[in-house]
């Protein structure tokens, strides 16, 4: 009896991992859609459920819009690939394993260069207005790195970028892209997502040479929790799911 329970435990956790490398991989095929990633650079991953030193992410070499479940490789907070085919990129370790060494409520680290958000990280000083309805939700939950002038070769400089995170979930890095965090694979989808359309909305409006409009502080949500208990992050992400079952169904595999 005890082997029986053992079996199906370990089968609903196989299970329970597998949705989680569907989601995973939906946001690589959407992201790439979207024009989020740097050619074969940038990543996503996920700390698994039920471990504190276990992640998956997306291995080195793929593009974002070739990536199945299948593909993404589990590694530890040492850098170690422990499943899956591949080696995992410096860069990626110095950043993912060191933010979710030191915020473990970051279940998720979504790392992408998307074109508005990128942007606006390379005007000096430069931060999202509180001008459109988003920017109210948004922009508590924002920091900006004004410091990362080189890339990210070394722990260090994970650590820094760690800390600085802190307990927001929005990181525009100077020069560089932006960083998103959650708890699930919505959250910080969602949250990049409508950060990236509001950047889009603010740089567009910017370009008129027209001053912006600004919203009244009392206005702000001051919202600090998940980012889906104000927004429909999983239903937004399960339509991508139905969108790609139909154009792209490999992502599952």
């Amino acid at each position: 009896m005890a082997a029986t329970i053992e079996s199906l435990s370990r089968s609903a956790d196989e299970e329970a991992e597998w949705a989680l490398r569907r989601d995973m991989a939906a946001v690589f095929r959407v992201a790439a859609r979207l024009g989020w990633n740097e050619h074969i650079g940038n990543h996503n991953s996920l700390m698994l459920p039920g471990s504190a030193t276990r992640f998956l992410i997306n291995p080195r070499g793929y593009l974002f819009q070739e990536l199945r479940a299948s593909d993404l490789i589990v590694c530890d907070l040492e850098g170690r690939v422990l499943q899956g085919r591949g080696e995992l990129r410096k860069v990626a370790f110095h950043i993912h394993a060191r933010i979710h060494l030191q915020n473990p409520a970051a279940a998720c680290v979504v790392h992408v260069h998307p074109r508005w958000l990128t942007a606006l990280s390379l005007l000096r000083d430069a931060e999202l207005a509180l001008s459109h309805h988003n920017n109210l939700l948004l922009n508590d939950r924002i920091v900006y790195d004004r410091e990362g002038d080189e890339p990210v070769h070394v722990n260090e400089e994970g650590d820094r970028i760690a800390r600085l995170m802190g307990e927001k979930s929005v990181m525009v890095m100077r020069g560089h892209g932006v960083t998103v965090v959650g708890p699930t694979v919505h959250d910080a989808f969602d949250e990049c997502y409508i950060a990236e359309r509001t950047a889009m909305y603010q740089m567009t409006a910017m370009q008129t040479g027209q001053p912006l409009h600004r919203l009244p502080e009392g206005l702000r949500r001051h919202h600090h929790g998940p980012w889906g208990e104000k927004l429909d992050a999983r239903l937004h992400l399960d339509a991508w799911h139905r969108i790609l079952g139909r154009e792209e169904p490999d992502y599952a595999q």
